[in-house]
């Protein structure tokens, strides 16, 4: 016999997909003990939660699983066999379907103009408080991506317009925006996208002086402050209109103690994710939801309330350590809207969680 922890270690599947499955039906375990609710895993099932972590990552239904797993130890392979034969049609038709679609997509893209184009092709040099300028990149660094597929999400922009600078960061399932206040620039909105390392030598330099000058010339973008500078060429991509991502149904504010708060993310129950939403990876999840009382609570396992959402937890931890060190106030609008964390003192520094689907 496997505890449910050997188990998972085994088998690929996360504790909670196997307490998942077993409410589901899918994977019984050979014995619970009836006095601690423990399960315990006949040797013969390990070859059984393998096949059916597989199944996932391929993709298949739950309903469609249950019937491999049901014929998998029988005589009769048929039923199995047509079973993994519909579900690969499925799956090349969608991928044909989603061909055509991305041959049509780029076809338009070809008769659009690059709007970066013409949003470099001003020289400004806004003036800005060091300490304000450090602030906000501190406030979105986490949310820039990694991913060297995505090379225009590896940068932070800088969206000038009039007195305003927004710098911006996110990777598809974060998004954090941060405000700061410029002098010496009236004239139209300039947009550039600074690759994270050289954002990173910006924020280094901020560390002394109380002021900064940015100068954006071009595809190139410089940061001057105490007699020293730092400068660069900017990414040569569009970055998306994050002004539309940001656009959120209205949803109820509830504050939360950062530390307190955080401690409750970083001690309380997790969610192995079976979903492969984020770059192909699974991850932790926290699940959260706003109680009776109107306080955010951690969701046990077992929670099934409709009104939960679930997060990746170390993006939940990066973003309330990139928030504010004592008070923050959490958004929720539905499950399926990004969680907004915001700073109780200002409306223009904010960041964005995607949700993640939980299996049931």
């Amino acid at each position: 016999m496997r505890s449910i922890g050997e188990m998972a270690r085994e088998s690929g599947l996360g504790v909670s997909a196997l307490r998942f499955y077993d409410r589901a039906g899918v994977l019984v375990p050979a014995w619970v003990d009836p006095v601690s609710g423990y399960r315990w895993y006949g040797a013969e099932q390990l070859d059984e939660s393998r096949l059916l972590a597989r199944l996932r990552r391929a993709g298949m239904p739950l309903a469609d699983i249950r019937l491999v797993l049901a014929g998998w130890s029988g005589t009769d392979t048929d039923l199995v066999l047509k079973l993994l034969d519909a579900h690969l049609r499925r799956l090349e038709l969608g991928l044909s379907d989603a061909r055509t679609e991305f041959s049509t997509i780029r076809a338009l893209l070809d008769h659009r103009e690059n709007p970066m184009t013409s949003a470099r092709t001003t020289t400004v040099r806004p003036a800005v408080s060091a300490p304000e300028l450090a602030a906000a990149l501190d406030a979105v660094r986490f949310a820039a991506s990694a991913d060297p597929e995505l090379p225009v999400l590896g940068g932070v922009l800088f969206d000038i317009e009039g007195e305003d600078l927004r710098v911006v960061a996110t990777d598809r399932y974060r998004m954090a925006v941060a405000w700061v206040g410029t002098t010496g620039h009236a004239g139209p909105r300039v947009q550039a996208v600074v690759p994270s390392p050289l954002a990173d030598a910006m924020r280094a330099l901020l560390s002394d002086g109380a002021s900064a000058e940015l100068t954006v010339d071009g595809d190139r973008v410089a940061l001057e402050t105490g007699g020293r500078q730092v400068a660069g060429q900017c990414l040569d991509h569009g970055f998306p209109d994050y002004r539309r991502l940001v656009r959120l149904p209205a949803g109820r504010r509830v504050p939360v103690d950062v530390p307190a708060f955080r401690e409750a993310v970083e001690s309380g129950p997790v969610r192995a994710s079976e979903v492969r939403e984020q770059d192909g990876v699974s991850c932790d999840l926290t699940v959260l939801k706003v109680t009776a009382d109107g306080t955010v609570a951690v969701c046990e396992d077992g929670d099934d309330d409709q009104d939960r959402v679930a997060l990746n937890r170390e993006f939940l931890l990066h973003a309330l350590a990139a928030g504010a060190p004592d008070r923050l106030v959490l958004e929720f609008a539905a499950p399926t809207a990004p969680l907004a964390i915001r700073r109780p003192d200002t409306e223009e520094t904010f960041s964005l969680l995607m949700p993640v689907r939980l299996e049931n």
